[in-house]
Protein backbone atom coordinates (compact mmCIF):
# COMPACT_ATOMS: atom_id res chain seq x y z
CA UNK A 1 0.00 0.00 0.00
CA UNK A 2 1.50 3.16 -1.06
CA UNK A 3 2.04 6.09 2.11
CA UNK A 4 -0.74 8.50 0.73
CA UNK A 5 -3.04 5.36 0.55
CA UNK A 6 -2.28 4.21 4.12
CA UNK A 7 -2.36 8.71 4.62
CA UNK A 8 -5.90 9.01 3.32
CA UNK A 9 -7.17 5.22 4.99
CA UNK A 10 -6.02 6.67 8.66
CA UNK A 11 -7.65 9.91 8.33
CA UNK A 12 -10.95 8.42 7.43
CA UNK A 13 -10.95 6.24 10.38
CA UNK A 14 -10.13 9.13 12.65
CA UNK A 15 -12.91 11.05 11.15
CA UNK A 16 -15.86 8.05 11.43
CA UNK A 17 -14.81 7.96 14.89
CA UNK A 18 -15.24 11.83 16.10
CA UNK A 19 -17.18 12.54 18.86
CA UNK A 20 -18.37 16.00 17.43
CA UNK A 21 -22.39 17.02 17.17
CA UNK A 22 -23.63 16.30 13.23
CA UNK A 23 -26.46 18.55 11.91
CA UNK A 24 -29.45 17.02 11.73
CA UNK A 25 -30.67 15.34 8.24
CA UNK A 26 -34.41 16.48 9.08
CA UNK A 27 -36.66 15.07 6.68
CA UNK A 28 -34.48 11.80 6.05
CA UNK A 29 -34.03 10.62 9.91
CA UNK A 30 -35.87 8.99 12.22
CA UNK A 31 -36.39 9.42 16.20
CA UNK A 32 -34.11 7.11 18.28
CA UNK A 33 -36.76 6.90 20.54
CA UNK A 34 -40.25 7.42 18.97
CA UNK A 35 -39.33 6.16 14.86
CA UNK A 36 -40.78 9.12 13.67
CA UNK A 37 -39.13 10.62 10.72
CA UNK A 38 -37.83 14.73 12.20
CA UNK A 39 -39.13 17.10 9.69
CA UNK A 40 -39.12 20.55 11.63
CA UNK A 41 -35.59 22.35 12.36
CA UNK A 42 -37.06 24.20 15.38
CA UNK A 43 -37.22 20.93 17.40
CA UNK A 44 -35.31 17.77 17.80
CA UNK A 45 -32.60 16.84 20.20
CA UNK A 46 -29.30 15.38 19.38
CA UNK A 47 -27.44 13.12 21.69
CA UNK A 48 -23.51 11.99 21.20
CA UNK A 49 -21.28 9.32 22.92
CA UNK A 50 -18.17 9.25 23.87
CA UNK A 51 -16.80 7.25 20.77
CA UNK A 52 -18.74 9.00 18.36
CA UNK A 53 -22.10 7.15 18.44
CA UNK A 54 -25.11 9.53 17.50
CA UNK A 55 -28.98 9.58 18.50
CA UNK A 56 -31.28 11.99 17.24
CA UNK A 57 -34.82 12.49 18.45
CA UNK A 58 -37.56 14.87 17.28
CA UNK A 59 -38.74 16.40 20.74
CA UNK A 60 -37.45 16.66 23.62
CA UNK A 61 -39.00 14.77 25.79
CA UNK A 62 -37.82 11.66 23.63
CA UNK A 63 -34.36 12.54 24.28
CA UNK A 64 -35.45 12.55 27.92
CA UNK A 65 -37.50 9.38 28.11
CA UNK A 66 -34.54 7.49 26.08
CA UNK A 67 -32.00 9.05 28.68
CA UNK A 68 -34.16 7.25 31.62
CA UNK A 69 -34.12 4.02 29.52
CA UNK A 70 -31.70 1.19 30.68
CA UNK A 71 -29.52 1.71 27.30
CA UNK A 72 -29.90 5.37 27.59
CA UNK A 73 -28.01 5.30 31.26
CA UNK A 74 -25.35 2.98 29.91
CA UNK A 75 -24.27 5.23 27.79
CA UNK A 76 -21.28 7.86 28.23
CA UNK A 77 -22.27 10.76 26.80
CA UNK A 78 -20.03 13.77 25.27
CA UNK A 79 -22.64 16.45 24.25
CA UNK A 80 -26.33 16.61 24.82
CA UNK A 81 -27.89 19.21 22.74
CA UNK A 82 -31.21 20.54 21.47
CA UNK A 83 -32.23 23.01 18.58
CA UNK A 84 -32.47 25.93 19.38
CA UNK A 85 -36.36 27.49 18.56
CA UNK A 86 -35.22 30.95 17.05
CA UNK A 87 -32.30 29.95 15.09
CA UNK A 88 -33.34 26.23 13.20
CA UNK A 89 -30.75 23.14 12.62
CA UNK A 90 -28.74 25.06 15.54
CA UNK A 91 -27.66 22.65 18.15
CA UNK A 92 -26.86 24.15 21.07
CA UNK A 93 -25.75 22.44 24.55
CA UNK A 94 -28.95 21.06 26.32
CA UNK A 95 -27.64 21.99 30.15
CA UNK A 96 -27.13 25.22 29.13
CA UNK A 97 -30.44 26.39 27.13
CA UNK A 98 -33.29 28.37 28.38
CA UNK A 99 -36.29 26.04 28.20
CA UNK A 100 -40.11 27.05 27.72
CA UNK A 101 -43.18 24.73 28.52
CA UNK A 102 -46.31 26.33 27.30
CA UNK A 103 -49.42 25.66 25.09
CA UNK A 104 -48.65 27.96 22.36
CA UNK A 105 -45.64 25.40 21.39
CA UNK A 106 -47.17 22.33 18.91
CA UNK A 107 -43.56 20.15 19.16
CA UNK A 108 -44.03 16.58 17.80
CA UNK A 109 -44.81 14.43 20.31
CA UNK A 110 -46.42 17.04 22.19
CA UNK A 111 -44.16 18.26 24.90
CA UNK A 112 -44.53 22.20 24.58
CA UNK A 113 -41.36 22.83 25.37
CA UNK A 114 -38.92 24.58 23.25
CA UNK A 115 -35.46 25.68 23.57
CA UNK A 116 -33.32 28.97 23.04
CA UNK A 117 -30.02 29.88 23.51
CA UNK A 118 -30.48 33.34 24.67
CA UNK A 119 -32.28 34.19 28.07
CA UNK A 120 -33.49 37.21 26.94
CA UNK A 121 -35.52 35.82 24.02
CA UNK A 122 -37.19 32.93 25.79
CA UNK A 123 -38.24 35.86 28.21
CA UNK A 124 -39.87 38.01 25.46
CA UNK A 125 -41.44 34.39 24.22
CA UNK A 126 -42.70 33.90 27.61
CA UNK A 127 -44.17 37.32 27.58
CA UNK A 128 -45.80 37.22 24.67
CA UNK A 129 -47.17 33.89 24.64
CA UNK A 130 -47.04 32.30 28.42
CA UNK A 131 -45.66 29.20 29.57
CA UNK A 132 -43.49 28.29 31.84
CA UNK A 133 -39.60 28.86 32.18
CA UNK A 134 -38.00 25.20 32.91
CA UNK A 135 -33.78 25.26 33.50
CA UNK A 136 -32.31 21.70 32.68
CA UNK A 137 -32.55 20.11 35.80
CA UNK A 138 -36.30 21.08 36.19
CA UNK A 139 -36.80 19.87 32.74
CA UNK A 140 -35.60 16.52 33.26
CA UNK A 141 -37.59 15.60 36.27
CA UNK A 142 -40.84 16.56 33.77
CA UNK A 143 -40.26 13.43 31.56
CA UNK A 144 -39.39 10.35 33.78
Amino acid sequence: MNRLALILLITVVFAACSADPRPIAFGQVGCHHCKMTLMDPKFGAELVTEKGKVFVFDDINCMLQYLDTEEGKAQQYKHRLVTDFEAPNALIDASTAFYLKGEAFQTPMASQVVAFSNYERMEQYKNGQGGVYLAWGELQTQFK
